[in-house]
């Protein structure tokens, strides 16, 4: 049975828009699965709990107060389910969390691919004092806007903005009716059945018109169409749609330089102790100097042709699988694995202190799953 509060402001909604702002849904991978998973908008939110894995007792802990809510980096729905039933882990935990009210939303590659100091290999490049710090594979993503350009009568300019932003165009941040303009001159030579609304038919004729530039989310598109074509004087109106894209400043990965060269197994055991990885392990000379660092958080091995791309003597990941473990070596790059969890986790930390600053301004409050409850599976 869902928990329901007599007296609550804050709902589900309010998070996911929170969390879409900083880590929008267009950045993530195609393949990917981020945004609410359980539980409706408006289900109410007390607590919110950020955590790096949803778990059975991450949703205890979360279950465990009054309407909470989980804020997870690994989304606990990511393949198409068959079935919702406890026979799987999902299911299991899914149902749990449905059961208790408890709602949870993903953000998974948008989280990674954060800049500013916020993404999930920041914390690895930080520690080992990495200089000149870049994205490892770039950010660039559809953002689900689309440009509209149409050329407008000077005179009805303002007439079909009007109309436009109607639908939702030209929506920019927290500022509406927004759009570009430039002046020009259109030229057409109406013939046979036309009409039109100035000019003379077999005549070549001229008007001075704006080019007129509007973003038009791409759920709104057909209806921005349809508000154009009904304000627009012309017969025929002319128009351009251009895909957008986000993501120019974010990206996966991280790639810079050490301020000093270090031999594998000195960085490793920085890596071992700071972290901390006890399971880490490395591939490679260990005498070998290293200069030129490419850190994956969480499972990296795909990404070993980007490491070398960029120059690096040693890619730091986790999940290594053995044979892409020696097709590295064999093309010269050193590997260090300090886990899935370790790569990731320490992130965690940076990402609660980050929702929790964003939240407090909107009156919402956060915090990182306690310590006591363990999201790491290997335990020796």
């Amino acid at each position: 049975m869902q928990r329901t509060l007599a007296r609550m402001a804050d709902r589900v909604s309010d998070w996911v828009g929170l969390v879409h702002a900083l880590y929008p849904p267009g950045h993530a991978e195609s393949w990917d699965s981020v945004g609410l998973q359980v539980g409706a908008p408006d289900w109410p939110v007390e607590h919110a709990f950020v955590a790096l894995d949803v778990t059975s007792a991450v949703v205890a802990e979360a279950a465990s107060g009054p309407a909470s809510l989980i804020v997870a980096h690994h989304p606990l729905l990511f393949r198409p389910l068959h079935r919702l039933t406890p026979e799987t882990a999902t299911g299991r935990v899914a149902l749990a969390a449905a059961r208790a009210g408890v709602a949870v939303l993903a953000a998974h590659t948008n989280l990674d691919v954060a800049s500013d100091g916020a993404g999930t290999s920041d914390p690895v490049a930080t520690l080992l004092g990495l200089e000149d710090v870049a994205a490892l594979v770039s950010g660039l993503r559809d953002d689900g806007n689309v440009k509209l350009v149409t050329f407008v009568p000077r005179s009805q300019t303002d007439a079909v903005l009007d109309a436009l932003s109607a639908t939702g165009a030209g929506v920019i941040g927290d500022y509406e009716r927004c759009s570009f303009r430039v002046p020009g001159s259109g030229t057409f030579r109406p013939v046979g059945d036309a009409n039109p609304s100035t000019g003379i038919v077999g005549q070549d004729n001229t008007e001075v018109e704006d080019r007129l530039e509007v973003v038009v989310p791409r759920a709104r598109v057909a209806a921005a169409m349809q508000a154009l074509r009904a304000a627009h004087p012309y017969e025929e109106v002319a128009v351009d749609l251009y895909p957008m894209v986000a993501g120019a400043d974010v990206g996966l990965g991280r790639v810079g330089t050490l301020p000093e060269p270090r031999p594998l197994r000195a960085v490793a055991a920085a890596i071992r102790d700071g972290l901390p990885a006890s399971n880490l392990r490395y591939a490679g000379n260990p005498d070998r100097l290293i200069r030129r660092v490419a850190v994956v958080g969480g499972a990296g091995d795909a990404h070993i042709a980007d490491a070398l791309g960029a120059g690096a003597d040693v890619l730091v990941t986790g999940d290594l699988r053995h044979h892409v473990a020696l097709d590295a070596l064999e093309l010269g790059l050193a590997l260090i694995d300090a886990g899935h969890h370790a790569t990731e986790f320490p992130a965690m930390t940076a990402w609660a202190d980050r929702l929790r600053t964003a939240a407090s301004q909107r009156g919402l409050t956060a915090r990182l799953v306690p310590s006591s409850v363990p999201t790491d599976p290997w335990t020796g």
